[in-house]
């Protein structure tokens, strides 16, 4: 494996340790709502938000473990949104990861409450001086993932999603959709890192420069597998906006320039990190991998 992989492995596998320990097992009257917490949180997914956070933290000598817990409370809004997006009110998933979705392995109930759970823990444990020190900089990352989260971000998003199923949107409004459905939480995890480092205003821009520039490649990216991918190979079902009619950067630009845009956002991308000298190779390498994946 290339020191990338063997990077983001490491990340995906200190992740999962952590959503472990800050999920523990219960035995308790509402422990099947944990049991879907963790079914939904555990056992896979790229981690990439977690390893945006975790690498932008370091560059400003943060300590892992506490950027370990920024990063599972980011993790914990992400897999939230994936629960409730799957549920049969939104795009109706069967299949998420390569097993059967949480509404389909417990109950749309259960589902809707394990996201609710996921949302809520993660600010309390933002909120908690065991992730920062600072009384500021814990206010400071609940305020930036509450923004990215709402409806100004991943939810307002998500609505437009919905819209766009009625409605054919234009390369502007669908650039718009994709940067508060897929991009915000994608920006977040670059400016967790930076709160928590306290960073100059200089060095936080870049960041947010290079976030804003891989979150929109990142969905071409995933528009792209949706129509070239199989299921096996993304772990879910394949082919789902052509057959609610949406419009995706690759239905109005086509395979061909949907890639080129997507291979021009990543190399922009990583101009943004030149101040940050090696220390930012990771950022720079990821840049690449958003858009050549297979998942």
């Amino acid at each position: 494996m290339s020191k990338l992989e063997n990077a983001l492995a490491a990340c995906a596998e200190n992740v999962e340790s952590e959503l472990d320990r800050l999920l523990p097992k219960s035995d308790s009257p509402e422990a099947r709502v944990i049991d879907a917490m963790r079914y939904a949180t555990l056992g896979g997914g790229k981690r990439i938000r977690p390893f945006l956070l975790t690498q932008s933290a370091s560059l400003f000598g943060v300590s892992e473990s506490r950027a370990y817990r920024a990063a599972a409370a980011l993790e914990m809004v992400h897999c939230y949104s994936l629960v409730h997006d799957d549920l049969p009110a939104m795009d109706d998933d069967d299949m998420r990861r390569g097993r059967p979705t949480v509404h389909k392995e417990f109950d749309e109930a259960t589902a809707i409450l394990a996201g609710d759970a996921l949302l809520t823990k993660a600010f309390e444990l933002l909120a908690d001086p065991a992730t920062n020190g600072s009384p500021d900089v814990r206010a400071n990352l609940c305020l930036a993932l509450a923004k990215a989260s709402g409806d100004h971000g991943m939810v307002g998003g998500q609505m437009l999603d919905l819209v766009a199923e009625q409605t054919k949107l234009d390369i502007p409004e669908i650039t718009r959709l994709q940067r508060m459905k897929t991009g915000a939480l994608i920006a977040v995890a670059c400016d967790m890192g930076a709160i928590m480092g306290k960073a100059s205003e200089h060095a936080r821009q870049a960041l947010q420069h290079y976030a804003h520039d891989i979150g929109l490649a990142f969905q071409i990216a995933d528009d792209l597998l949706d129509v070239e991918g199989s299921a096996e190979e993304v772990g879910k079902r394949t082919g789902k906006d052509e057959a609610a009619g949406k419009a995706t950067f690759v239905s109005l630009l086509g395979v061909e320039r949907a890639r080129e845009q997507a291979h021009m956002l990543s190399e922009q991308a990583a101009t943004h990190l030149e101040m940050f000298d090696e220390k930012g190779e990771h950022l720079k390498e990821l840049a690449n991998y958003i858009v050549t994946r297979r998942k």
